[in-house]
């Protein structure tokens, strides 16, 4: 249990046999002018493989990444990925953040210096924190699990034993996607160890027929959105095995799977109206993240989470959170109205964020930082 020092090391013939799957890519017919309306738009995803292909350079971000202090945590078989960066500060408080869907520990590079040292980007040290930012078990490089049961529930008791294996009894956590959901179960299954948790998404449980008629409107936009947008969910919590096998063998397809949720998720519309995903997340930050479900062939346990915790027959248990809770929802469809949340949580702090949207972590890390500081100042 001890963490071991780990570093990125891609083996040379991997980066080789991914730039020969990219050549050797057998594109699917598409309809002239269809873009997007069926799923990934074909001549986006060209061009984002070309660039990954030709001009990527993966060998200058992995060194980039190794210069964060990364490592290995065996807890129950296990071996946990993480980053672990220090707070600079009076009293740093210990924080847990935890990424989502179709993300990494990447996703939150930009918000480790303002978290962990504040002195250092134009704010107060004594919102110092002790960051610990883990891969998710079958996420990048932790191991994939090889028994059933690695959901929600059993994340949450692994980060317990992660954060006492830095030497943190009592911390925060924050996350959005995943991360919501396995920190708002670390509030339920260990409320003792928790300071407060802090929530980029959320989905409380509602009663449709007691709604007002401007929930009834948010309500109805909301599913009209999961019909049209949630198939993915359907497949990944039902039959993950079968596209992990195509996602495994093809890095276009992975790159489609993925670029696909990026694309919509995104707060990504320019001031012509026009959706760019560039206009958020650089080119190079996606084939980073790209580059690492390749290597770690991650993608189909990545996928294999959610029959974990939404499968046919679960039911994820939702009593009221009594831990201090703070909430900033960005510009995405899942955000409810604080009215539908505060049965669910002991609620704090409530935003809502119109710029950025389901990552904000890289969409807009400035808006992020300031509402963790916030929420967790008077907790400290």
């Amino acid at each position: 249990m001890t963490p071991q020092p780990f570093t990125i090391a891609v083996a040379d013939d991997v980066v080789e046999d991914l730039h020969r799957r990219l050549d050797a890519t057998l594109w699917p017919q598409t309809i002239a002018g269809a873009g997007w309306d069926y799923g990934s738009d074909l001549g986006y995803v060209q061009g984002l493989c070309r660039h990954w292909r030709h001009r990527y350079d993966w060998r200058l971000h992995e060194r980039r990444l190794n210069q964060l202090p990364q490592y290995l945590v065996t807890l129950d078989g296990l071996d946990v990925h993480c980053v672990h960066v220090p707070g600079r500060g009076p009293a740093p408080l210990p924080l847990v953040i935890t990424h989502g869907w179709p993300s990494s520990f990447v996703e939150m590079v930009e918000v480790l210096g303002p978290l962990t040292d504040p002195g250092a980007h134009g704010g107060d040290p004594a919102d110092a924190f002790h960051v610990v930012v883990p891969s998710l078990p079958g996420y990048a490089f932790s191991s994939p699990p090889t028994e059933r049961g690695t959901g929600i529930d059993r994340v949450a008791d692994l980060w317990v034993q992660l954060m006492a294996a830095f030497g943190y009894e009592r911390f925060g956590s924050q996350g959005g996607d995943w991360g919501s959901a396995v920190t708002t179960a670390l509030a339920v299954r260990h409320p003792e160890r928790l300071v407060g948790i802090h929530l980029n998404m959320v989905a409380p449980p509602f009663d449709a027929a007691t709604l007002t008629a401007e929930q009834r409107v948010w309500a109805d936009a909301l599913a009209t959105y999961r019909d049209a947008e949630w198939g993915y969910v359907h497949l990944q919590r039902t039959k993950p095995q079968t596209p992990a096998f195509a996602l495994t063998d093809s890095p276009a397809g992975l790159a489609a799977w993925l670029v696909e949720k990026w694309w919509r998720w995104t707060d990504c519309v320019g001031p012509d109206g026009v959706r760019r995903l560039e206009n958020r997340i650089s080119i190079d930050q996606m084939c980073t993240v790209l580059t690492i479900y390749w290597a770690t062939r991650c993608i189909g346990p990545s996928m294999r989470m959610y029959a974990e915790t939404f499968g046919p027959g679960s039911q994820i248990p939702r009593p009221r959170v009594d831990v201090p809770t703070g909430v900033a929802l960005f510009n995405e469809m899942n955000r409810p109205p604080r009215e539908l949340i505060e049965p669910h949580f002991n609620l704090h702090r409530y935003t809502r964020i119109d710029d950025g949207g389901h990552f904000p972590a890289m969409e807009n890390p400035g808006a992020l930082v300031h509402e963790i500081r916030e929420f967790f100042r008077p907790l400290r």
